[in-house]
């Protein structure tokens, strides 16, 4: 492994690819995504906004119903539209997870990290390099691409995936195929030729 370190060294990895930005220290290769824009990070509490003022509408509606018809209507309408407003707002809220990954050299073994903004919310796993079975290029959209690492723990059938990169563009195709090469090879896999 000390001879992939010394290649690694000599020739880096890029600084930035698709939506993770890449460092390397001595002893191991960090890969963190950047942050979602201000825009997006502030999306999901305007939903909720906008839903508790569609379930005040909804509740002032029901409680000066009186006889009209239309306003039980609008009173159900604006309570649909508040539980629609909650569920994206959660579905919004669950995509701005940031990603990291370490491959820890002297270990040979592989952090993924799933990072959350709740406390203790975020998930790890370790992967020795010996279990990984696959480094994937998988097309999202056409000329959009995802790096995704796959290995078998303990020799289980079960094979378990985790996306290291998101949202790689055309732009980027040599430099995610010197990044994929990179990790074949530090994983020990065959066929990828030279970093």
């Amino acid at each position: 492994m000390a001879s992939f370190e010394k290649a690694l060294e000599e020739n880096p990895a890029p600084k930035r690819l698709g939506d993770v930005r890449l460092r390397y220290e001595p002893g191991r290769l960090l890969g963190e995504s950047l942050p979602p824009s201000f825009l997006r990070r502030q999306l999901p509490g305007a939903c909720l906004v906008l839903a508790a003022l569609c379930t005040a509408g909804a509740v002032v509606g029901v409680l000066l119903g009186g006889t009209h018809e239309a306003v039980p209507s609008v009173s159900l309408a604006l309570g649909t539209v508040a539980l629609a407003l909650v569920g994206y707002a959660l579905r919004l809220e669950s995509q701005l997870g940031r990603r990291r990954f370490v491959l820890h050299f002297p270990t040979e073994r592989l952090r993924v990290e799933q990072l959350r903004w709740a406390p203790g919310a975020t998930r790890t796993q370790w992967v020795p390099f010996d279990e990984v079975s696959a480094v994937e290029i998988v097309e999202r959209a056409p000329k959009r691409y995802a790096l995704v690492v796959a290995w078998r723990p303990g020799g289980d059938q079960e094979t378990r995936r985790a996306v290291l990169v998101e949202h790689i563009g055309a732009t980027e195709e040599e430099a995610l195929f010197r990044v994929w090469r990179m990790l074949h090879n530090a994983f020990g896999l065959r066929g990828a030729g030279l970093a």
